[in-house]
């Protein structure tokens, strides 16, 4: 059975963060630890969230509890997402260093842990919105020891300063990254789309955009592409599944007036290709 360490934010009445990931995995029958970086009542697009930033001590502290129960050593996926200060990314790297340095148990999922990064910084239209020291954090420190980097389109014209406002030039700003992208909220025309590129080969999935959408998407997109990974699937699959999973849980969303993501309520139709998905190999 699949083991993930997700760091990234708890919050309560909204599916999005980390709180998003774990019920997707869910579906995987991947079992999530989720410590969280802010403990929150909902999305700060909602108003002012309530709850507050986790304090550096507890957040390591449940770390610290992770590993003195050989948890480390069994963990098959790390999703970093959200994070409120410079010492919690500090902490996050600490933890991804022991998680590859711990010896792996013999009854672990996988051979090694696959280390996912998702620089969550910014957006389109918001610009930053973490401080600035923990945005450099993020690309200084985390993403070099990321197996796959899962940015949006405006966090991938941040980290690498190139456009990525289409799908090739999403292409070539993610191979200045040098390791493997799955970069989220491509725009084409009336479609929507993720872009996967590494060094052997990329590829669009598309689908029409939505009249509305409800937050956490790339929190949910995330999710299912590394999901779809440990499972075995290749690249392109992944992609196709994950993309096809989130117009699933959108249209979902909108069939039933919801305002979060019916991450739940959807099951396992949240892992399967929708047909409103559209691939194209780009390289």
């Amino acid at each position: 059975m699949p083991l993930a360490l997700i760091l990234s934010s708890h919050v309560a009445a909204s599916r999005v963060g980390g709180m998003a990931q774990s019920l997707a995995l869910s579906q995987f029958n991947c079992d999530g630890m989720l410590v969280p970086t802010v403990l929150y009542g909902r999305h700060p697009g909602w108003g002012a969230p309530g709850g507050a930033a986790v304090p550096l001590q507890a957040f390591e502290g449940m770390l610290d509890g992770i590993e003195a129960n050989g948890l480390f050593g069994l963990t098959d996926l790390v999703i970093t997402g959200y994070f409120a200060s410079v010492e919690q990314v500090r902490a996050a790297v600490r933890a991804i260093d022991a998680v590859r340095a711990a010896p792996r148990d013999a009854i672990a999922y996988t051979e090694a842990a696959r280390i996912v990064v998702d620089p969550t910084i910014g957006d389109t239209g918001k610009g930053l919105y973490v401080p600035q020291d923990v945005a450099d954090a993020i690309r200084d420190d985390l993403c070099p020891r990321a197996d796959i980097i899962c940015p949006n389109a405006w966090e991938l014209e941040w980290l690498t300063g190139q456009d990525a406002c289409d799908p090739q030039n999403a292409v070539r700003a993610a191979t200045r990254l040098g390791r493997p992208v799955m970069v989220s909220s491509i725009n084409i025309g009336n479609e929507i789309g993720a872009v996967y590129a590494d060094k052997h080969e990329a590829w669009l999935a598309a689908h029409p955009k939505a009249a509305s959408a409800p937050k956490g998407t790339g929190d949910l997109l995330t999710a299912l592409f590394a999901a779809a990974l440990l499972e075995g699937q290749t690249a392109s699959d992944a992609l196709a599944s994950a993309v096809g999973g989130v117009a699933e849980t959108i249209t979902a969303a909108n069939a039933w007036a919801s305002p979060e993501l019916p991450i739940v309520a959807i099951g396992a139709h949240i892992k399967r290709t929708s047909p409103s998905v559209r691939m194209e190999r780009l390289a």
